[in-house]
């Protein structure tokens, strides 16, 4: 019942050489099947306390980090571990004095929850397991430095450009970790998981 369904469209998609929208599509399909696991995990108590000691501590990484960039090209801001404005106390601040403007690297900026992405991500697409031994990691170093740089260039914006922070934040500096994922599962999707058929077919 299933191959008799599945076979006709495989003939579809030969056809018609829609390979590349399928794999488009498979590779949305797993980023929302994440994203609705981790809301499901973040409602399930014990998995939100797991999930916050975590990233707590990946945030005070990206912290110090950034914290060293910063300080080792001279960038006028001070940085605390813990600082209290207007009675909040906030953990991880870059804060500039001139413009009385601060980054709060808190949890949600740990960068956890695309870790946990870019895992399942590679763990349910195919290709050879060989490969994902090494891909895996070398993506997530690769994510956590763009969130670093995220870090560092909302710093600049803070300085620079106080009055437009919101809009980087939410529509260039948040999406630009699923370019950076895509840009990555198209490499791999290239030369991992089609790269033995299209070797076998130039054969």
């Amino acid at each position: 019942m299933i191959s008799s369904v599945i076979q006709p469209l495989k003939s579809f998609i030969k056809k018609y050489h829609l390979e590349a929208f399928v794999d488009v599509a498979l590779f949305m399909g797993i980023l929302l099947f994440f994203h609705f696991l981790y809301r499901a995990l973040i409602s399930d108590i014990y998995a939100v306390q797991i999930l916050d000691n975590s990233r707590e501590w990946l945030a005070y990484k990206v912290f110090l980090a950034s914290e060293w960039f910063l300080h080792t090209f001279n960038v006028k801001v001070t940085t605390f571990e813990e600082f209290t404005i207007d009675g909040r106390v906030w953990k991880n601040l870059i804060y500039y004095p001139e413009g009385n403007g601060y980054v709060a690297v808190n949890r949600a900026c740990s960068g956890m929850k695309q870790f946990y992405q870019w895992i399942i991500l590679m763990l349910l697409y195919p290709g050879p397991w060989k490969h994902k031994l090494w891909f895996i990691p070398m993506g997530l170093g690769i994510v956590h430095l763009v969130n670093i740089g995220r870090i560092v260039g909302m710093t600049f914006v803070t300085i620079n450009l106080p009055q437009h922070w919101d809009f980087i934040h939410d529509w260039i500096m948040r999406p630009f970790f699923y370019v950076v994922m895509f840009m990555l599962w198209a490499w791999w999707n290239d030369k991992f998981r089609h790269a033995k058929k299209a070797k076998v077919s130039g054969q």
